[in-house]
């Protein structure tokens, strides 16, 4: 037979579990706990009790009705108050009806009402009390069984949202075993459980204060307005994407890339003879898969540059993966077209195997042939570009609250905190009071990519924005919010949030566990802490070398920030012997000497392949050498000499390289190894010799070993300790 919870049954006839307790006693079984078991043949009993009631139920109201009817009839005596004696006919036929149909009503609600007080005696009704509201409960029914809040809640938090007392949940998590406070944080399953207690599902929200951002300038259709399009350009390493902006903006970004790569993500502002377009330029290297994935996603175009030369490449393949995932149209431009070594047609039916159907050949894939160096094709392009945006009819509501997405932050010295914001919906002021992740603050200044300040910015425009108390993580909504108040209250909250979130999901090791280690031969680890210029740089440079693990050395990143490396690292990388990173920022005068008192390891980087190979030779230090067996030589066994007090001496015959004097040996007879140790003794004639060279005869001595035989063969080699390496 099935067994099933006493909370389920609960659940599934909408009732407390103390109710159903009850009710179970009542009928004889006997249960502990709501998580006691029971079989699943009660269902028939628990049906059968409450048919029960409510039949008794019935049967008391039909009672109270047929006493109270009589009383009724005396009513009739108004007929004398009418004030228009011309209509009394027409309302008399419809009264009586209508008196039926009431008294109908007023049984059915008494007999509901009877119910629920009988129910109410049994404790079976629910215990939650839930806020007076205005609209009927039949239309909040799908809702009124769940609650949303964020994971790691406080008590506090869960009872307002369950609507019962702070006591009621203290008094639920000591029956759970639990000593809580008020203001203690409850994890996900705690949550869970004591909701199900009171009849909810629980549903986490994955950023707090949504619900409190409620848009009040909301978008309307009337004043949708034309927008330029925002155009991601994707494709490999060192394929033009950078020298495709440089051509079109008539700029050098390039000059202010260490290594001739992309970094960063860059959004630029062009305006061209037809309409303005929104760039945003994406690393090529495979380090920054995460960076090129957010650039499809709040892109309305990509374009994918392919080199003549060069063909697809595993970078290539992957910006199409993010631009079909992200579902928006992709222009090809195949570039290096001036290359005497260019095969455009190559590149087209490499196209063809990725399911990238270029129009000429049937397909809905436009592609334009450009050298972005000598700015061939690149007009063509510009047109192709308007083209797929006109059809696309790009809108946005100027009006409206202003949204839009963080492409980059970092914190610059002089300036704090200065967040790369691509807006779209609203328009931007100076002033305006925002929220960005778990931080707020309130604009200071407006710049475009060019560094200029600006006084508001549109739909579908990249600006640098100042004025945010913190540095958010690329990828996080910018939202605008109409108070101060609300914004730093919401960020107060994100950031203890986060805070918990980490604090629980931190791995510790215990006792246990280092010994357990211990037995299993050991897993070594390097601490790494990473600072950066910009959270995307960090985010890209902590998924690159976090890959690097193996089952032997495990990368573990114990912090990662954006800034100058301060004291405070050096004093984590001491305490937790870690090796500090710096890439593309530098070290704190203080810092620097406290590091060189400490004695840390801090590298500096402006190319992410440098930190890549040096954390692999690292890793490659953590390991212990192994043992490498090296090949000498070997030799046959022909004749066995018996001597006393010695043992047995083999009379050998070098057939290739040499033996040496206390080398290792391996005695195989038949091909099977019979015996390993060590060359004790080496004798040629009466002589004692430290080697024999291959072609001569020799004695060797094998020490307490004496089952020789003719026809064995030796294998003499040399233990080497080998360091190993991480490819």
């Amino acid at each position: 037979m099935a067994k099933v919870r006493v909370y389920q049954l609960a659940r599934k006839y909408d009732i407390s579990s103390e109710a159903l307790i009850k009710i179970l006693v009542k009928e004889g079984i006997t249960v502990k706990s709501h998580m006691s078991t029971v079989e699943d043949t009660v269902e028939m009993l628990i049906e059968q009790h409450i048919n029960r009631v409510k039949a008794a139920t019935k049967k008391e109201v039909r009672k109270k009705g047929k006493k109270e009817k009589p009383a009724k009839p005396a009513k009739p005596a108004k007929p004398a108050k009418p004030a228009k004696p011309t209509k009394p006919a027409k309302p008399a036929k419809s009264r009586r009806p209508k008196r039926a149909e009431k008294r109908r009503e007023a049984d059915q609600k008494a007999v509901k009402e009877s119910v629920k007080r009988t129910l109410a005696k049994l404790e079976i009704t629910r215990k939650s009390r839930r806020r007076k509201r205005k609209v009927e409960v039949s239309e909040i029914k799908e809702d009124e069984d769940v609650i949303r809040l964020p994971e790691f809640s406080t008590v506090l938090d869960l009872s307002q949202q369950l609507e019962v007392e702070p006591t009621e949940i203290i008094q639920k998590c000591l029956d759970l075993g639990l000593m809580v406070t008020i203001n203690q944080r409850l994890d996900s399953d705690t949550i869970v459980m004591i909701a199900q207690e009171y009849g909810y599902r629980v549903e986490f929200t994955a950023d707090y204060g949504q619900e409190l951002l409620k848009e009040k300038r909301q978008v309307k259709p009337e004043r949708l307005q034309i927008r330029p399009p925002v155009v991601t350009i994707m494709g490999h390493v060192d394929h033009g994407k950078t020298s495709l902006l440089d051509r079109i903006r008539s700029s050098n970004i390039i000059a202010g890339e260490k290594g001739g790569i992309t970094q960063h993500i860059g959004a630029y502002e062009v305006e061209t003879g037809s309409g303005g377009i929104t760039f945003i330029d994406t690393p090529g290297h495979e380090a920054f898969t995460a960076m090129r994935s957010r650039g499809a996603q709040v892109t309305d175009i990509v374009i994918l540059i392919v080199a003549a030369d060069d063909g697809v490449m595993p970078q290539t393949v992957e910006a199409i993966n993010h631009a079909r995932a992200a579902d928006v149209p992709i222009i090809v431009a195949i570039n290096k077209i001036d290359l005497p070594n260019a095969n455009t047609d190559k590149v087209k039916r490499d196209l063809l195997s990725q399911n990238l159907i270029l129009e000429e050949y049937g397909g809905n894939v436009m592609a334009a042939e450009i050298s972005a160096k000598l700015g061939e094709g690149v007009e063509h392009l510009l047109e192709m570009i308007l083209l797929q945006a006109e059809i696309m009819e790009l809108k946005s509501d100027p009006d409206a609250q202003v949204r839009g997405i963080v492409l980059e932050a970092r914190k610059e010295e002089g300036r704090g905190i200065v967040c790369t914001v691509l807006v779209q919906q609203g328009t931007l002021h100076v002033g305006h009071v925002f929220l960005t992740g778990n931080f707020s603050g309130r604009i200071r200044a407006l710049l475009n990519e060019r560094g200029k300040k600006i006084d508001y910015a549109p739909p579908a425009t990249p600006v640098v924005v100042l004025g945010c108390t913190g540095v958010p993580q690329a990828g996080d909504s910018f939202i605008q919010v109409e108070e101060e108040r609300t914004a730093k209250e919401i960020a107060l909250k994100r950031q203890q949030f986060q805070r918990e979130r980490e604090r629980r999901t931190a791995q510790r090791i215990t006792l246990d566990d280092l010994y357990k280690q211990i037995q299993e031969g050991g897993i070594k680890e390097l601490n790494l802490i990473i600072k950066t210029d910009t959270d995307g740089s960090a985010e890209a440079l902590v998924d690159s070398l976090t890959s690097l693990d193996t089952e032997v050395v495990k990368i573990n990143v114990i912090h990662k920030g954006v800034g100058l490396i301060n004291e405070s690292d050096i004093l984590l990388a001491s305490a937790s012997n870690a090796v500090v990173i710096g890439f593309h920022t530098g070290i704190a005068p203080r810092a620097s000497v406290l590091g060189k008192t400490e004695k840390v390891d801090i590298r500096f980087y402006d190319v992410i392949y440098q930190a890549i190979d040096d954390v692999k030779a690292a890793m490659s230090g953590l390991l212990e050498p192994v043992v490498v067996e090296k090949d000498i030589g070997e030799a046959e066994v022909r004749q066995v000499f018996r001597v006393s007090k010695i043992g047995s001496i083999a009379g050998c015959y070098v057939r290739s390289g040499m033996v040496i004097r206390n080398a290792q040996v391996r005695l195989k007879r038949d091909g099977e190894i019979v015996h390993k140790g060590a060359i004790t003794s080496l004798k040629r004639f009466k002589d004692d010799v430290k080697e024999v060279q291959s072609g001569f005869e020799c004695g060797i001595g094998l020490g307490d070993f004496n089952e020789i035989r003719e026809g064995d063969v030796l294998e003499i080699y040399e233990e080497e300790l080998q360091s190993q390496k991480i490819e």
